[in-house]
């Protein structure tokens, strides 16, 4: 019966192994052509692993009923919360990616195929719960994004971004598997029930040096500063639906891993890690707002963009409270839906020839060409600076709530502070696009896919995204409640 159990708890991993094999067999066989039909075959299975992932979150599953494998796998409602952003990451970059590879000739089979193995790893990681499934799942995720960021591979920028990728990822993952072996030398356990029970009494230097290694080591993989130094360089040279996929599917996986770490692993110990959390928060808000203020490439200004909205979600994490965790789910949800409008149009930059716009100048008079591209960019641009009535201020106010109930007054002022500084590189892009004379460069098509894919998602976070809330505090309650929950 546990056995069977576990099978079921971990369906939706096993749906996309198996069908990620097949689907290899199938690329085998029919090679680069059949790569359109591989892509509408992984979304449907995606789809399917989604609609999986639902009962759990609808329900709040927690407690020992959704532990699997001996405990080092757990299918609660936390992590269906972060499985359906992820799968919709996921689902959104396979959507988009063959029409922006076929231009080039440079579709392969493979690509969608390595989305599945990295969406199968992300979700071990967000369900994990030992050490070791963490690893296992973060690898299998990592090596998958290697190559998709160096997917053109007759593209320096490509081949450079997986490089660079690769070594820092492998430095990342020295220094989390470092602090592992510390936590299991000062705790004799790696599964987080094991390591919170053992840190429930005072708490050794060795013991501390293994928490500060861990944190350190997944920091890197929520490109939080000071361990952001790969996200401009990876997001400006890799494939724009890879870098679609990089700031939502592993971005969401790694926000909610360093979640489940925090405050399950090691909620017995707050202290330890809370001002760690706090100190890389305001970095990531400083140096994100004030790293994208010089960038004259769009996907640079978006990286940065995302180190400093990461640093905002931390917020959430460092209140120590389920209060707090639900605020930042909630975020991370408006966070995936801007990201999606953001890239999209971001894609939607095209020249006549159909290559790729990146330049904030070559979008100068972009609202007499492509008004209604100008518009949906603006929205966005308005939103992810939680400029009120954008749906991104939602999210912001709810951090901020939550370190204010958790008396952490003076983080939330600062805060407040820095989303202003950051505001200022947001209204440059709008201020290009509206008020300086028209370069014309912006002229290429867009095809559907793309258009219904942004105009879904800009009205997400316009303000009719607000009658979403009610719903949204629902689930992400269900989720964080799912976090706390240690039965």
């Amino acid at each position: 019966m546990d056995l069977l159990r576990s099978l079921a708890i971990t369906g939706t991993e096993e749906v996309l192994s198996v069908s990620g094999l097949i689907l290899l067999l199938a690329a085998a066989w029919g090679g680069d052509k059949a790569s359109r039909v591989i892509s509408i075959a992984a979304v449907a299975v995606l789809t399917v692993c989604a609609v999986l992932t639902v009962p759990a979150l609808w329900h709040g599953a927690m407690g020992a009923e959704t532990a699997a494998w001996g405990g080092q796998f757990k299918g609660d409602a936390f992590a269906a919360f972060a499985k359906l952003l992820i799968y919709v990451g996921a689902a959104v970059t396979l959507i988009v990616a063959p029409a922006f590879f076929e231009r080039t000739g440079a579709m392969r089979a493979e690509f969608p195929l390595l989305v599945l193995f990295a969406s199968m790893g992300m979700g071990m990681m967000v369900s994990a719960t030992d050490m070791l499934s963490l690893y296992i799942g973060l690898e299998l995720n990592s090596l998958a994004a290697y190559v998709l960021a160096a997917f053109l591979r007759s593209d320096e920028r490509s081949a450079e971004a997986g490089l660079k990728y690769f070594v820092l990822g492998s430095l990342a993952s020295g220094i989390l598997l470092y602090g592992v072996s510390l936590t299991y030398g000062f705790t004799g356990s790696t599964s987080f029930a094991g390591i919170r029970e053992a840190l429930s009494g005072p708490l050794s230097m060795g013991a501390t040096f293994g928490v500060v290694f861990v944190l350190a080591g997944l920091a890197f993989k929520v490109s939080a500063a000071p361990f952001h130094m790969w996200t401009p360089d990876v997001y400006e040279g890799a494939p724009t639906p890879v870098t679609t996929f990089f700031a939502i599917a592993p971005k969401v996986a790694a926000l909610c891993l360093l979640m489940r770490v925090s405050l399950d692993a090691f909620g017995t110990q707050p202290g330890a890690w809370q001002q760690i959390v706090i100190f890389v928060a305001l970095l990531s808000i400083v140096i994100g707002a004030l790293g994208a203020i010089g960038q004259d490439n769009i996907k640079r200004l978006l990286a940065y963009s995302s180190i400093n909205n990461v640093g905002f979600m931390l917020i959430g994490l460092a209140c120590t409270t389920q209060a707090g965790a639900s605020a930042m789910l909630v975020y991370l949800l408006i966070y995936v839906a801007m990201s999606v409008a953001a890239f999209v149009a971001v894609l939607m930059l095209r020249d006549e020839d159909g290559a790729p716009v990146e330049s904030i100048a070559a979008m100068a008079g972009l609202s007499t060409t492509r008004p209604m591209l100008a518009l949906a960019l603006a929205a966005v641009m308005f939103s992810l600076a939680g400029i009120p009535p954008l749906f991104g201020f939602w999210g912001k106010f709810l951090v901020f709530r939550a370190a204010v109930e958790a008396n952490l007054l003076s983080l939330a002022a600062i805060g407040i502070a820095a989303s202003v500084i950051g505001a200022f590189y947001y209204i440059k892009v709008v201020k290009v696009m509206y008020f300086d004379e028209a370069a014309n460069v912006v002229r290429g098509k867009s095809d559907l896919a793309q258009r219904v894919l942004l105009f879904v998602s800009v009205v997400a976070i316009s303000p009719l995204g607000y009658r979403l809330t009610g719903a949204l505090d629902v689930l992400a309650g269900h989720a964080a409640a799912a976090l706390f929950h240690f039965g």
